[in-house]
This record gives structure tokens, sequence and C-alpha cells, in this order.
């Protein structure tokens, strides 16, 4: 799910923030003052002589990658491609310093005075994503095709048939859908527990069988309590906001236009109008894949998944 930024989320955003400041103003200082960054970086002088045109090419290197990471930083979990693609060069550059060293050309001495500087970055852009990733809080769009396939294909068996013909279908189809994928799980103002709910009776309204799980896992992985969930949908929901929620996505999955109007108005009345948006959008854009199944041949009988 892509909610609010929590405390980690800040505290990756901090780390990608700091190293595009440092990659920026180090690039903007060698394009500038070339002998000056050549004079204030004292190991760089084992390298040889100053070449003020080759400077200003590393620093154009550097601008390049701190505005990549830069523009990550509002958003690693949707931007962590522009993150990863921002640190390239930085890890890159140093690779090139452990081979100089492991190869001789560089002393052990000047390694670990520049290592701080030049390992450093790259290895904090790694670490910041690796969060983002095992907390499963990162878009699938930046992954190629081959491999966003075969991850679901991992995740949820058979629950999602049509990957193949997505695969095969060309015009870049598959990017395209993970972008819907993304909208699916989006919220910000709306409590994540709503979302869910909404997207239940959504997923509920239109097919009940492996789409149905899937969105139950989510919410599972998110935290929520099974028999919350199993509850609602056996029509017995824990609370009034669940029942709001969850008829408030079958409504609207359902076509029921006047029922979907009358539960969007009570959500407005006692939430506001952000959260009735991102709960319209979890419910209409998880009609997405049961729509894509039944279209395809795949749709499956009704069941209710239990809770154990």
């Amino acid at each position: 799910m892509y909610g609010k930024p929590d405390g980690l989320d800040r505290l990756v955003q901090a780390i990608l923030a700091a190293v595009a400041a440092f990659a920026l103003l180090n690039g903007l200082f060698m394009l500038a003052d070339p002998f000056g960054w050549y004079d204030a970086v004292g190991t760089v002088k084992a390298t040889g002589p100053a070449n003020p045109h080759f400077i200003k090419d590393i620093g154009l290197a550097y601008i390049a990658s701190g505005l990549m990471l830069g523009y990550a930083v509002p958003n690693p979990g949707l931007r962590w491609g522009s993150a990863l693609a921002g640190n390239f060069w930085l890890g890159a550059h140093g690779i090139l310093h452990i081979y100089e060293v492991t190869a001789g050309i560089c002393s052990p001495d000047i390694f670990w005075r520049d290592a701080p500087g030049v390992l450093g970055p790259p290895l904090l852009v790694l670490v910041a994503l690796g969060v983002q990733l095992g907390r499963q809080r990162v878009s699938p769009v930046p992954l190629p095709k081959r491999t966003f396939v075969e991850s679901m294909r991992r995740l949820v068996g058979d629950g999602e048939p049509y990957f193949n013909d997505l695969s095969e279908a060309g015009g870049f189809a598959v990017e395209k859908f993970q972008h819907g994928m993304v909208l699916s799980g989006h919220y910000y103002h709306a409590p994540g527990h709503m979302i869910h709910m909404a997207r239940l009776g959504s997923a509920r309204s239109e097919d009940c069988g492996p789409c149905v799980e899937i969105v139950r896992g989510i919410a599972l992985a998110d935290r929520m309590d099974a028999d919350r969930l199993q509850n609602a949908l056996l029509g017995k929901p824990d609370s009034e906001e669940d029942a709001l929620a969850y008829g408030f996505g079958e409504a609207i999955a359902s076509g029921d236009i006047a029922r979907a109007a009358d539960l969007g108005e009570q959500v407005e009345a006692k939430y506001g109008r952000k959260v009735r948006t991102e709960l319209t959008l979890a419910a209409a854009s998880g009609r997405l894949f049961p729509a894509i199944k039944r279209g395809l041949g795949y749709a499956s009988a009704c069941m209710i998944p239990r809770a154990a």
C-alpha cells in the first residue's frame, strides 16, 4: 500500500535528500571552481595534475546523480527507480576506487581517506532503498517486464493467471498495467483499514473468488485482523465504519448509483471529500483485476475465503 509516510519513510527520505545534496553541491563546486575543488580534496592530487575540463565533466555526472536522487525524495516508494538510476554513477565510482586499491594503483591510505565520501553515499542509498523494499513499500512500476511478471507469479500463484496474456499483448501493456496496480493501493488521507474495506467490498461484488483472496492477503500484510475481514465478507462488519467503507466499495462496483451516492455522501460528511475520493479510487481501480479475468476467460466460481 502507498499511504501516508511514517517514521521509517521519513528516514529514507532524509537519507536520499542528504546524498542528493552532497552530489549536487560537490558537482556544482567542481563545475564552478575546478582548481579550487582540486586543492580542497587533498587525495585527488595523487591521481595526477589538475585537468579543469575533466573535473567539470565529473561535476556534471555528480549533478545528474543529485537531480535524480532529489526527484526520488518526495516519494521513494514510487520513485525508487529514479533513486537507483541516480545512484548508478556514485556506485560505479566507488567500485572503481575499490578496483584501484586492489590492483595496487591506489594506496590503501588514500583509499580509506576517500572512502567516506566515495563509498558512503551510494551505500546509504542502497540501505535506504533496501528498507523500502523490505517493508514492501515500493511501486512495481520501474521493474522490467520479465522481473515483474515472475515476481507476481511467485506472489499470487495462480490467483492472477493472465500475466502471460499481458506479456504477449505488446505495446508495453505490462508497464501500463503496473500503474493501475499502484493506483489501487493509494491512500493518504483515508485510514488504511477503510481503504482495505472499500477494496474488499468492490472485489466481493466483482469476483468473490481469487481476487478477494488477494485483496484479503494484502490487508493481512498491512496488519488488519483476519476475523475483522472475514466478518465484513460475511455481512457482519465489526463497526459502522467498516460497514460504511465496505458498502461504499460494493455499491461502486455493483453499479448501484443511488446507494453509492448515499454512502459517498455519508463518507464525505464524516471524513471529508478527500477521504471519499480515495475510497472511490480504491473501489474503482480494484475492479480492474476481476474485469481482466472475466474478459480473458479466467473468472472462477464464487467462494468466500475463510479466516483460517
